[in-house]
């Protein structure tokens, strides 16, 4: 979390294209922080991130079929499918985790 700070702040002050890129990987390096959280807490149980897990899921295998070169009326109907079948088994997995007492 600290580099996609850091990162953030450097692309503020440096400014045009290097500025640019500096603040995308600040983006990316802080998304991942962030879904590496959800992860832990998810499967430890503590809270259920079950959405932001299945869209993470959904949009990588949508990148993949993206540079997979798949048609892109395809790539859709694919990724919600992905999303769909992510989303209930991690809501599984919470609630064993979470000892059957559902969603808190």
């Amino acid at each position: 979390m600290l580099l996609a700070l850091v990162l953030g702040v450097l692309g503020f002050v440096e400014g045009g294209r290097r500025g640019f890129i500096l603040l995308a990987c600040a983006m990316v390096v802080g998304s991942l922080a962030g879904l590496e959280l959800s992860i832990r807490e998810h499967f430890a149980g503590y809270r259920s991130h079950s959405t932001v897990l299945a869209g993470g899921a959904a949009v990588a295998a949508g990148a993949a079929l993206w540079f997979a070169h798949v048609p892109q009326v395809a790539i859709l109907p694919i990724a919600v499918a992905i999303f769909a079948a992510a989303f209930f088994a991690l809501r599984e997995v919470f609630r064993r985790r979470s000892g059957g007492y559902g969603f808190r």
